[in-house]
């Protein structure tokens, strides 16, 4: 978020933050429905780096009809499970920096003998080919040592993984790469963005095995997929199970570091560890970057899986490594335009425009709502930011305005 005030964020852009949420809006709202706090929602330029892009529903246990925005929120703290709600039954958003689990496990032993031919296609087929791609990274700085996962993107060492994962070891901290064989290696942070949740850290290797990616946008609800990483440690760790939902906004991070995502959501099992590990498809190849989880809290404590999580799409986490690669750097694209974060929808309320800015040369004005993105409807306003983050600054994106019609934006860039 940079700077005070409601959801004047530009579209796509940051969203200030907010002085705290107001005596009426709470962690449960109203409804039972977990409600994002004004800080969360605070204005963010849309088409700009808002400090959390992408939101999706959680629903608690009491009846009534979910907030419009349809939103859940996702607290990303590295090392933690640190849900949003407390309370029985409340779902929050966690990351997968986890540290160690409660139980002392072993490594696991192949038993002696012949193992049968692996059949092409099946899970054990995409496993076997996948896992040399696959790493584990032990992260030490600011805080406690953390632990996750990422894959090879380049056989000169460009590894990927989230930026809530390694942004500790930033200033002075460290990270160990250990890959498949048990072999570990110093890596160095490239660059980072967390208005995507996104980072790449390279070593010093060549010659290694590059995970082979997919097509995110040819994913359907339904598909099988395998989850690879490091859940509580255990480096390896296959879990399957199949795309539960597509486009799916999930908002990640704190104040200042908040990544609003157009989430591909899967029930394969995903756990504190995960985090920069790949979602893979029946044909072996990355589809997503597994991100965050919903979870379950009890108490002040959070489950594990419960069959919700939440990967980055590759199609958007391609364009930003690479920029990243060549840069150190992704720009986040903006329409220069705040929204109103009392809205209740349908639709995103425009609270404000900045000067010159790509909304304001469309004609976009102070009190329009947006209602869809290249035909696509936004219920709120983190939706708008979401479906904007999805896209690149420069390209052509077409606005539903509520009384006008479709506009067409060139989307800019965020200056942060």
């Amino acid at each position: 978020m940079t700077e005070p005030g409601d959801w004047p964020a530009p579209a796509g852009e940051p969203f200030p933050s907010g002085s705290g949420a107001p005596a009426e809006t709470s962690a449960l709202g109203p409804s039972g429905w977990w409600q994002p706090t004004e800080e969360m929602l605070s204005p963010a330029p849309v088409g700009e780096s808002a400090p959390g892009d992408a939101a999706q529903s959680v629903s608690a246990p009491a009846g009534g009809e979910p907030p419009r925005s349809r939103s859940i929120a996702a607290a990303v703290v590295a090392g933690l499970l640190a849900g949003v709600v407390g309370g029985a039954g409340a779902y929050a958003v966690a990351d997968w920096a986890g540290g160690e689990g409660v139980a002392t496990v072993l490594p696991a032993n192949q038993p002696s003998g012949e193992l049968p031919a692996l059949k092409a296609g099946s899970v054990a087929a995409i496993a076997d080919a996948a896992l040399p791609s696959v790493v584990s990274l032990a992260v030490t700085g600011k805080g406690e040592g953390v632990s996750g996962s990422g894959f090879v993107l380049r056989s000169d060492g460009y590894i990927a993984t989230n930026n809530h994962l390694i942004q500790d070891a930033i200033g002075g901290g460290q990270i160990v790469v250990t890959f498949n064989d048990g072999s570990s290696v110093d890596g160095e942070i490239v660059g980072r963005s967390a208005s995507y949740d996104l980072a790449v850290v390279k070593v010093a290797r060549k010659g290694l095995r590059v995970a082979p990616l997919g097509n995110s946008n040819a994913v359907r609800v339904g598909d099988p997929v395998v989850a690879i990483g490091s859940p509580l440690g255990l480096t390896g760790t296959v879990t399957t199970g199949i795309i539960s939902a597509i486009n799916r906004p999930v908002t990640t991070g704190g104040s200042g570091d908040q990544a609003f995502i157009s989430a591909l959501q899967t029930d394969a099992a995903i756990n504190p560890g995960n985090s920069g590990g790949p979602l893979l498809d029946a044909e072996g190849r990355v589809i997503g970057v597994n991100s965050a989880i919903a979870a379950i809290a009890v108490g002040q404590e959070q489950a594990g899986s419960i069959g919700l999580g939440f990967a980055i799409p590759i199609n958007q986490a391609k364009r930003v490594t690479d920029e990243i690669i060549a840069g150190g750097k992704s720009p986040t694209p903006i329409i220069g335009a705040f929204l109103d974060t009392e809205f209740s929808g349908p639709g995103a309320k425009v609270k404000s425009v900045t000067e010159g800015g790509p909304a304001a040369e469309a004609g976009i004005q102070k009190g329009d709502v947006i209602t869809a993105v290249n035909g696509r409807p936004v219920t709120g306003a983190i939706e708008l930011v979401v479906a904007i983050r999805s896209h690149a600054p420069g390209e052509k994106i077409t606005l539903s305005v509520k009384g006008k019609g479709e506009v067409t934006v060139t989307l800019g860039v965020s200056n942060e």
